[in-house]
């Protein structure tokens, strides 16, 4: 399997088993509206005025709708309908330290049930792709972009090997933070606590981002030893550290 067919894992690992292609499509935009704050906290999601924004019928808008409110973006009220969720700095740092206990026990679990080749190989393949955009040296938004995709997808392949659906819901309903990107900068409940100079994007990769293309290599390592308890803890320590970094840069209120 190449690079670019991980994006079959990265929608499995995201997403419920089966959706509409028109339904999957509108739940993307909608949820990055809302985690960018395009469309800001406590407003109102008509289904009606939603579908005709976004050319489609309202039937994939109220499916997209549920979905989001299951996974706490949006609430749902008789009376006001579907609102978005004002989240607190709190609430994200709460949803990624969930989110680094269930990848541990992903990264855990699939060493446990065995890697098949190609998974393995593929893989193999997303950590020299990721460590290949660090290694040229150059850092910028689109540059930003592509290798968080990458990391995704590397999370993703990992989350498919363990084989367990319950789980992939699970760390589903802890993305609440953009993951196309540094959350300093593009979730706006980040944002507003982090100073502006260091909401700038570099020139050059940044050290968190080097350090955790380096940890993807640990974890790599750490499965292909068939090393499941060091695979689980590398994963957590992997995930708590953007938590670590977001919590020591911003501005607490």
């Amino acid at each position: 399997m190449t690079v670019e067919a991980a994006q079959d894992q990265d929608t499995i690992a995201q997403e419920t088993p089966y959706i509409e292609p028109s339904t999957h499509t509108v739940l993307t935009r909608l949820r990055e509206r809302i985690v960018t704050g395009e469309i800001p906290p406590d407003a109102r999601l008509r289904a009606e005025g939603l579908a005709t924004e976004m050319n489609v019928s309202r039937t994939p808008i109220r499916s997209a709708l549920a979905v989001l409110s299951a996974e706490g973006l949006v609430s749902y009220s008789v009376n006001r309908g579907y609102t978005v969720r004002a989240m607190s700095l709190g609430d994200i740092f709460d949803s990624i330290e969930t989110r680094a206990a269930l990848e541990g026990l992903a990264a855990r679990a699939s060493v446990d049930l065995g890697w098949s080749r190609e998974a393995l190989d593929n893989l193999r393949a997303l950590e020299a792709a990721g460590r290949a955009i660090v290694d040229k040296g150059a850092w910028s938004q689109a540059i930003e972009l592509d290798w968080y995709t990458v990391n995704r997808q590397f999370h993703a392949q990992i989350l498919h090997a363990a084989q367990n659906a319950s789980l992939r819901n699970a760390i589903r309903m802890t993305l609440v933070y953009p993951l196309f990107g540094d959350a300093a900068r593009l979730c706006p409940v980040v944002a507003a606590c982090v100073p502006p100079r260091l909401r700038q994007v570099p020139a050059t990769p940044p050290d968190h981002i080097r350090q955790s293309q380096d940890e993807h290599g640990k974890i790599l390592a750490a499965i292909q030893a068939e090393d499941s308890i060091e695979a689980g803890r590398l994963m957590t320590d992997h995930v708590l550290s953007t938590r670590t970094r977001l919590h020591a840069i911003a501005i607490r209120r």
